[in-house]
């Protein structure tokens, strides 16, 4: 080791290590990338989520021009379309050259409130009315796949942030409190645990969410599942933490903590549990899609977020038939969204977990030299 990484501190020393992981890098600026594009979700789509129009039910993705009929170069634009039905019943949009509508950008549209308190209109981009512009095709009633995806992302995006918060918080204080005191307390709380980690996990999920009134709202239905899941996952890192704490607990600056007259709640929050926040890091990271799987799977099965709002779960219900697959392929797009997610989480969870662990990175730098 050189006298400039001997001057680098732990943290300094993962963040370099990570800057080389290009691909890693890249992931994190894709999930950077999808959760502002889900924050401003309303600026960003030409539609809100329930913006419907029947006629245009499931149509395929619109081809925006950039040449006239004569050849010439014209502002974008769109061909308005029509659905007609052919031998076999299947419905086929043919463009109407005679209606074309401009591709503009900043105009207002659908109204939305800014932090739920400033009513606005404005969009980024649309056409002129009364036609419609489907950048990732529409669904069975005629809404902007694109603008649900994005929408959709506001809720399969947060609701694992939001679990992992609520989650992780008890883990960390049930396993803290469990290593620190140990005896009867410690085996109380595991036996806890073990219960909780003893059911599968998806069972348990429906189990719970059947309990929730079917007269919920979605937005009650969506507060039920972040705290269902964060009901279910909790018991796994309390059992881990327990462990680190145990041996922590004997440390010099525990006792010397205590010999200051320190209660035992500050000890364990202020001095132990921050000596497990590099695996606890790195467990948040790989526990995400967790959660983002678990209400995408609910919303699928019809008990999750319903429609109109959207989840990357609910829009993926559509394509539960092969007809659908087969004629509406682009159905499956949430789908794509919902891979790259939780593979993105995987692979920085896993280059955190490199980086952060010295003896990992101790071993990393002998096979270089």
């Amino acid at each position: 080791m050189n006298e400039s990484q001997k001057s680098l501190s732990q943290f300094q020393l993962a963040l370099r290590q990570m800057k080389q992981n290009r691909f890693a890098v890249f992931c994190l600026w894709l999930l950077g990338l999808l959760y502002f594009s889900a924050i401003f979700a309303d600026i960003l789509t030409p539609y809100s989520y329930e913006n419907e129009e029947r006629d245009f039910a499931y149509a395929p993705a619109s081809k925006i021009h950039c040449l006239t009929e004569q050849g010439q170069f014209s502002r974008p634009f769109i061909y308005g379309r029509a659905a007609h039905f052919d031998q076999n019943h299947q419905r086929i949009y043919v463009e109407n050259l005679q209606e074309k509508y401009l591709l503009r950008f900043f105009v207002k549209g659908d109204e939305y409130k800014i932090l739920g308190l400033f009513p606005c209109s404005l969009r980024l981009f649309s056409v002129d009315a009364p036609g419609r512009i489907y950048l990732w095709g529409a669904d069975s009633r005629g809404r902007d796949l694109y603008s649900r995806v994005i929408y959709g992302g506001r809720i399969s995006l947060s609701i694992g942030l939001i679990g992992v918060l609520i989650s992780y918080s008890i883990g960390l204080l049930v396993g803290g409190i469990a290593g620190f005191y140990g005896g009867r307390t410690d085996e109380v709380l595991m036996r806890i645990c073990e219960m909780l980690m003893m059911f599968p996990g998806f069972y348990l999920l429906l189990a719970l969410r059947a309990v929730v009134p079917p007269s919920f709202n979605s937005v009650q239905v969506y507060i039920a599942i972040v705290v269902i899941l964060s009901f279910i996952y909790w018991a796994g890192l309390a059992r881990v933490i327990r462990g680190m704490c145990l041996s922590l607990r004997e440390r010099e600056f525990v006792l010397a903590a205590k010999a200051m007259g320190l209660s035992d709640l500050q000890i364990i929050v202020k001095h132990i549990l921050p000596h497990t926040l590099s695996y606890s890091i790195v467990s948040i990271m790989l526990s995400i899609p967790s959660y983002i799987l678990a209400e995408s799977g609910l919303s699928l099965v019809g008990l999750g977020i319903q429609d109109p709002y959207a989840s990357w779960g609910n829009l993926l219900s559509e394509s539960m038939g092969i007809v659908q697959i087969r004629f509406c392929p682009w159905i499956l797009i949430p789908g794509i969204f919902i891979f790259l997610t939780v593979m993105c989480f995987n692979v920085v969870g896993d280059a955190l977990r490199d980086c952060l662990d010295p003896h990992l990175r101790g071993e990393k730098r002998e096979s270089c030299c």
